[in-house]
């Protein structure tokens, strides 16, 4: 009996450590994310913002990744873009597509303690519509809006899913650090782009 009680414990023990250790999807994540830190690509989980389609295709659901390079020479405009069709497109909530070139509609989640819907501001960029994402093929699926601000630029992508065997079953892990530089590359030349339009 007491054979018995000894390999219960045992077994307990075994079962407790292996509920400890991080599934095989999580150690793949935990890899991608550590080399983008490692390319100063500042990866964070985020709460999908609401301008940008999340879980279920529905805006604002759910968590995406968030990762944000900083370019300390550069100053950008603010804009958000989302993805339509594989291409750049302008969030058409934040701005105002109207002919008068000094005027931009500011939502109300942006605009603070203003009490117009119209601020004399510089038109918004337009520089980045209709440019194709041009990313490597197992991120571009899963990239979701850009957004610009002072010195960063910051891609929303759902890069769990570059990770998970069920939506990218190409995934292998020496690869991430070049399909990183290449998502690196490519939010510096969007940046040069938006540079020169100012």
């Amino acid at each position: 009996m007491g054979m018995w009680i000894a390999i219960a414990i045992v077994l307990f023990v075994l079962g407790s450590m292996m509920a400890l250790k991080p599934s095989g999807i999580d150690q793949r994540l935990d890899k991608l994310r550590m080399t983008a830190r490692r390319l100063q690509l500042n990866p964070k989980l985020v709460t999908c913002p609401d301008w940008v389609k999340g879980k279920d295709n529905e805006y604002g659901r759910g968590m995406l990744g968030q990762y944000c390079l900083v370019l300390d020479d550069m100053q950008l405009p603010h804009t958000r873009y989302q993805v339509i069709d594989g291409q750049w497109r302008p969030d058409s909530s934040f701005v105002d597509t109207s002919t008068e070139d000094t005027k931009l509609t500011i939502p109300s989640a942006i605009r603070s303690s203003q009490n117009n819907t119209k601020t004399d501001v510089k038109k918004t960029n337009f520089s980045l519509d209709k440019m194709p994402l041009d990313l490597p093929v197992s991120i571009e699926p899963f990239v979701k809006g850009l957004l610009t601000k002072a010195n960063s630029i910051v891609i929303y992508w759902e890069d769990i899913a570059y990770v998970r065997p069920s939506t990218n079953p190409a995934y292998q892990q020496k690869l991430i650090e070049a399909d990183l530089l290449a998502l690196k590359e490519n939010l510096e030349r969007w940046a040069l782009q938006m540079q020169k339009q100012l």
